[in-house]
C-alpha cells in the first residue's frame, strides 16, 4: 500500500486525553465495533497502514493513536509523564473520548506492554486483545536469562542521559530509519517513503525524549523493587503488584526473528492468560505487522469476528 492510499483513507484528530493532547487517525463506520491500534517504538499510527484498510472492509470503526511522546502528539519531556499508570490512562480516557466503555484493543511492541498492563488494571475496557510481539510483564521476568539480557542491553543504554536522544538523532534520524530497514525479515517491508515517515515522526522537537522516557519510566519503577529484593522483578509494573491474570480474550501474534525478544517469551502464557490464542510466524522479525500484513490480517480478523 502506497503512503498516499493510507492517507486518502484516515482522518486526523486531536484530544485533550488524560490531560495530555493526544492526536490519533480513525477509519471506517462510525456504528462499527471499535478497534483501538497502539503502535511501539520508535513507530506512530502509520505502523498500522496494512491493517486499517482489512479492519475497515470488514466494518470495524478504527481509531490508531499516536500514543504520548510520538509524532503529533504532545510530548512531555519529565519522565514521570510516563509512568505506566499514566499510559493506561491515556488508553482509558481514548476509549471514553471516543464514546464507547470498551474496545478491542490490538497492539505492538511498547503499545503491546500498555495492553497488558491495561488487561491487568482495568480488564472491563478490553472486549478482546491483540498483543503483537511484546512479553506479558510476568513472562518477560521468568524469562530474564543471559541471553534475553544481551537481547534487552538497550534498555540500560536508554538510562544515559542526553546520548541516545543525540545518537537516534543525528543524520536526521538514520538510525532509526535502519532499525526498520535492517531488521525486518522482509526486504519489501518497508519503502523508502516508509522510513522517511519515521524518521521524520522521531525527529520532531522532543520526540526523541518522550520515546525514550518509556524505557526509563519503566527502569524506574523495577530500579527500587530490584535493590531490596532479590527476587526477578523485571517484569513488575505496579508497586505493590496486583494480579498479573488478564481475563480477557487474548490473541499473542509473534514474529520468531525478532532480535531484541525471544521467542520464548511467547511461550506458557496459560498461567496468566488463561483465555490465550497463540499465532508465531518463523519468517517474521519484530516488525510481524508489516512483514507479514496479510497473514496477520488474516489472523486478526479471525480472531475478533470469532
Amino acid at each position: 500500500m502506497t503512503e498516499g492510499d493510507i492517507d486518502d483513507q484516515v482522518t486526523h484528530h486531536d484530544a485533550l486525553i488524560n490531560g495530555v493532547r493526544l492526536h490519533y487517525v480513525t477509519a471506517g463506520p462510525k456504528d462499527g465495533d471499535l478497534v483501538v491500534l497502539l503502535h511501539g517504538f520508535p513507530e506512530f499510527w502509520y505502523s498500522w497502514r496494512n491493517q486499517i484498510p482489512a479492519l475497515v472492509e470488514e466494518g470495524y470503526r478504527v481509531a490508531a493513536l499516536d500514543m504520548r511522546g510520538y509524532n503529533e502528539s504532545e510530548k512531555p519531556q519529565d519522565v514521570e509523564s510516563y509512568e505506566i499508570e499514566q499510559l493506561v490512562g491515556d488508553v482509558v480516557g481514548f476509549i471514553d473520548h471516543l464514546g464507547e466503555e470498551s474496545a478491542h484493543v490490538v497492539s505492538h511492541d511498547w503499545g503491546g506492554a500498555v495492553a497488558w498492563a491495561l488487561g491487568i488494571a482495568q480488564p472491563e475496557v478490553i472486549d478482546k486483545l491483540v498483543v503483537m510481539n511484546a512479553p506479558h510483564p510476568a513472562a518477560f521476568a521468568r524469562n530474564l536469562d543471559l541471553d534475553q539480557l544481551k537481547r534487552s542491553w538497550y534498555v540500560l543504554f536508554f538510562q544515559i542521559p542526553m546520548l541516545p536522544e543525540w545518537l537516534l538523532t543525528a543524520d536526521d534520524g538514520q538510525l532509526v530509519g535502519d532499525l526498520f530497514r535492517d531488521q525486518a525479515a522482509d526486504p519489501d517491508a518497508f519503502s523508502e517513503d516508509d522510513v522517511e515517515r519515521y524518521k521524520e515522526a522521531f525527529t520532531k522537537p522532543g520526540a526523541a525524549t518522550g520515546a525514550i522516557n518509556y524505557y526509563r519510566s519503566y527502569f524506574r519503577a523495577i530500579a527500587e523493587p530490584m535493590a531490596r529484593s532479590a527476587l526477578p522483578v523485571v517484569g513488575q509494573f505496579f508497586d505493590p503488584p496486583g494480579s498479573e491474570e488478564i481475563p480477557v480474550e487474548t490473541l499473542l501474534l509473534w514474529g520468531e526473528q525478532d532480535e531484541a525478544l525471544g521467542v520464548d517469551l511467547s511461550m506458557g502464557l496459560d498461567e496468566w492468560v488463561p483465555d490465550i490464542q497463540v499465532e508465531r510466524y518463523p519468517a517474521a522479525s519484530h516488525w510481524v505487522q508489516c512483514d507479514a500484513p496479510e497473514q496477520v490480517n488474516a489472523d486478526l480478523i479471525d480472531f475478533l469476528a470469532d
